[in-house]
This record gives C-alpha cells, structure tokens and sequence, in this order.
C-alpha cells in the first residue's frame, strides 16, 4: 500500500520516538525531509537560531528556522549525503570560524577548510560566525587615510581606516581591479595592514587569477583568500562573508588594521534570498526577502576603529555590488548606499572611452573625505573635484560648436590634461608621495603646455627624475605634516629642473 505525502513526516516522528527516548528529543532528532541545501529536521526542542548541527553522515546544519513542529537548516556541504530518517545532534554551539596568523597566505572556504592544496592551517583559536558589533563607546572617529595607491581615489574618494566604502558599477567596469590593486599597495606603503578578499559565487578559474596575481606582487603573506564559489552551496555563499569578518576580527582586536574585500554582495543577496525561499520564509518587495537590509547592515556594521584603550585595530571594509546597465538605484544597491560611508561609482561610459580606473566624479562621495587623508594630499587634491565635475559641463557644453572665452578654452585645456593624469594602468599602485608630485603638476600649470597624448609619459619620467634627482624631498612630501611654503617651493624647483628636459626630449 502507498503512503501518502501527508503521512511520510508523522511515520519518521513514530520511528524516531521509538529510536529516541522522549527525554532526549530535545538533544537529538531526525531529518524529515533534505534536498537543495536545506534540510528539515523533527526534534530538537532546545537547539537555537544560529546553533550548528552534526549529521549523522558528517555534514554540518546551521539552524535558521524555528518552526511549531520542525526545525529548518541549511546544510554546510554536499546535500545528496543527507538521507531522511537520518540522525541529527546538537552540539551546543553557534557556528565558529578558525582564526589566527596561520591563515595568513592561504585560500580556504568560509568554514576554514584549505582549497590551495595544503594541508589544513593549524590554528587553535575559534570565533562566532556572528557577533553583535562593537558599540559607539567602544570605537573611535576615522581618521587615519588607507592608501589604495590610485590617484583618482586617494585624491577625491579618500578612504579612512575603519570606513566601508562601497565600489558600485555595471560588470567588466574594473570594481575587483581596484580591490586588488588596493591590497597591493599594502605592500609598498608598509603599514601591515592584514588583506581578506572574500570571493562570493565567483568562477574558481576568474578566483584562481586573482590569487596569482596577489602572489605574483608578493602580496599573499599578508592576504588571506576566502572562497566560495559559484559551484559550491548557497549555504557557503551565505557564510562567506561573514567567515571572513570573524578572521578579520581575530586580527583588529589584537590592535592591528584589517583591508576586507567582499566580492560581490549581490551574489550574496541573491544567496540568501535562494535559502530564504526554499526555508518558506516570506519574500518582500522585488522577490528579495525584507531582511535583506538587515543581511548586510549586520555584516558591514562589524568594520569599524577601535578606540585606543581597545587597541586601536580597525577593519575596513570594501563591499562590491554589481548593477544592471548602471542604474544605480536598483533594490540591493540602494540599501547597500544607505549602510556604507559613501560610494565609489564606475560608469560603463567612462570605461569605454579609455579612462580607467572609470571613476565618476560627481556619484562618487566618501563621507569621511578629508579627515582621513594626509595633508599634502589634501593641499593639492583640494578643487580636484569641482574642476573635473566643471570641465565635463563644459565639455559637453563645447559639443555643440559654440565659440568659448579664452578662460574656457583654459579650463578645457587643463580638465583635459587632469583627466590624463588621473588614468592609471592596472595592478600600478602608485605612493602616496609620487601620487602627490603628479598631482601637484597638474594643479599648477605644469603640464598645460605638454600635448595630451604625452601626458602619461610626463608623469613617468617624472617619477622616475625624482627618484634618482630628489629622493629626499619624496620622503618629505610623505611625512610632510602640511603641504607649506617651503615644500611648495622645492617641489616647483624640481618641475622647473625636469621640465625643459622633457619638453627637448618630445621635439
């Protein structure tokens, strides 16, 4: 005889009474039903939102929903293992995530597990998944600049230590380039700042591209890789980002400062929301589940400054989410804008046009700015942004064939050359000194008079004259409290010296 649907659930909960003592149901139970990551489990009365899970066949649950006669969870691993009928525990614990220096270097999954071949990192120290995050008394302001080592953002999007700046854009608009190059000018500025870079349902080859070229710049001894990939389950997805927040953690309190790259938070949501709909948990508006603020408001609230008598350690945080033919005010980019300290915005247009790194000047905002930027930086990047803003108005203005003033003419002219020197090949993070030099010839004239095309070139051997010429004067501009009179003049004494020098060479 067939048994009906309806009866298979209360034909598990008999069999499992009688496997289990009644008194023991709360600490132990049975799955009722498993498949696309999710499994439902009879019993375990007692287990707790957020607690982890030992199946029977080795594979981990993390419970999520609550429910009047099962419990809902998400399996930590291959679903096709999990059978119905089979034995589930509690374990008393919420889900924690291995930390410590032996993680540095390597590339693991969210749950710690080596992908790179190695054997397992020995750590021994453990963190929550989740914690609630320190609280205002516990933080200080931002106020201490994290160098990307690209001009077009340290100069007008500056990005403080402890800040969450969001890069937004369409994709193949250069957002995980500037998260890497990020990463590498760790190295050259020499502060110790620690790397994660979370790739969340990327393909492990494009994955795989990213850590040979961290390994490749040297990058890898102070990086660590957390992976899940498109392949893996949505569970993994879910859990990356959050993993890696607790490794980062591990490292801020200990007084040191964290760089977390989370790659993408739109393959995030759309994680989330596939578990979501599969738990039966009530949609919101455009088919994304309500919470989904609260997803990543929980995640990002995590990266902060710690106060001194804490340490002083502090994780900045750079989320990427991806948008649909720029549109910039779609559902998840919108909430993403509202929980972070402003926004790097790279527009397909200006990246097709050959300007890259595709940054738009008038979406782009850091709410920080200017306190969490060194001064000499600040002295010469100070009307950068109005300028460029300016001259794109008028660039479009002088489409049209009208007849421009002299002073237009001059304003075009430089915004052009500015737009030039602000263009920067990839993975060629630049020093904050030399970022500063380039820039202090393009505010003052100095390259008005150089052909456009030859821009690029001017700032090369530019770099290149200081370093062997005026090497000392490059670690002035860097510890440079204030960009004063008499750094001014040694700085234009060296223009004056390389100039003429160029302009002979291009004849």
């Amino acid at each position: 005889m067939a048994i009906r649907p309806d009866e298979i659930s209360s034909i598990i909960k008999s069999e499992i009474e009688n496997f289990v003592p009644s008194a023991q149901l709360s600490e132990a139970g049975s799955v009722i039903s498993a498949g696309d990551g999710i499994a439902r489990v009879y019993g375990l009365s007692n287990a707790v939102a957020g607690e982890l899970l030992d199946f029977e066949s080795g594979i981990k649950g993390l419970v999520l929903n609550l429910e009047y006669d099962n419990i809902g969870c998400v399996l930590l691993g291959d679903d096709s293992l999990v059978k119905e009928g089979e034995l589930v525990k509690r374990t008393g614990k919420v889900i924690s995530i291995p930390v410590g220096e032996a993680l540095l270097g390597r590339v693991v999954n969210p749950l710690g597990e080596p992908l790179d071949g190695k054997p397992a990192p020995a750590t021994t120290e453990t963190r929550p998944m989740e914690i609630v995050a320190p609280g205002v008394v516990e933080r200080q302001p931002v106020k201490q600049p994290l160098q990307t080592g690209l001009k077009a953002i340290d100069a007008m999007v500056p990005i403080g230590k402890g800040q969450r700046e969001l890069i937004i854009g369409d994709r193949q608009t250069g957002k995980t380039a500037i998260a890497i190059d990020a990463i590498l000018n760790q190295k050259q500025q020499g502060e110790g700042v620690i790397c994660i870079y979370v790739a969340i349902g990327q393909k492990q080859s494009t994955v795989a591209q990213a850590v040979q070229t961290l390994a490749d710049s040297g990058a890898m001894p102070y990086t660590i890789v957390v992976c899940a990939a498109a392949a893996d389950a949505a569970s993994l997805l879910y859990a990356a980002p959050y993993a890696a927040t607790a490794m980062a953690e591990y490292f801020m309190w200990k007084g040191k400062d964290v760089l977390i790259v989370y790659d993408d938070l739109s393959k995030h949501a759309q994680a989330y929301r596939q578990m979501s709909l599969l738990l039966r948990r009530p949609p919101g508006r455009e088919a994304y589940p309500g919470d989904v603020f609260y997803l990543h408001s929980r995640l990002l609230e995590r990266a902060c400054k710690l106060s001194d008598k804490n340490g002083g350690g502090s994780i900045t945080a750079l989320p990427i989410i991806e948008t649909q033919a720029n549109d910039i005010s779609a559902y998840i980019p919108t909430n993403v804008i509202s929980i972070t300290d402003g926004q790097i915005y790279l527009d397909s247009n200006i990246f097709r046009a050959g300007v890259k790194p595709a940054v738009d000047v008038g979406l782009s905002v850091s709410r920080v700015g200017g306190s969490a930027q060194k001064k000499a930086m600040r002295a010469v990047s100070g009307t950068l942004r109005i300028d460029l803003a300016q001259y794109q108005e008028l660039e479009s203005f002088s489409q049209f064939g009208s007849e421009l003033d002299k002073e237009s003419q001059q304003q075009l002219a430089r915004g052009a050359r500015m737009k030039e020197l602000l263009k920067q090949p990839q993975y060629s993070p630049m020093l904050t000194e030399e970022q500063v030099l380039s820039l202090f010839a393009g505010t003052s004239g100095y390259v008005d008079d150089i052909p456009v095309g030859a821009v690029a070139a001017f700032e090369k051997e530019l770099i290149s004259y200081a370093r062997v010429k005026a090497p000392q004067l490059l670690k002035e501009i860097k510890t440079a409290a204030q960009m004063d009179d008499a750094l001014k003049t040694k700085i234009k004494a060296l223009l004056d010296e390389f100039r003429p020098v160029f302009k002979e060479n291009i004849k």
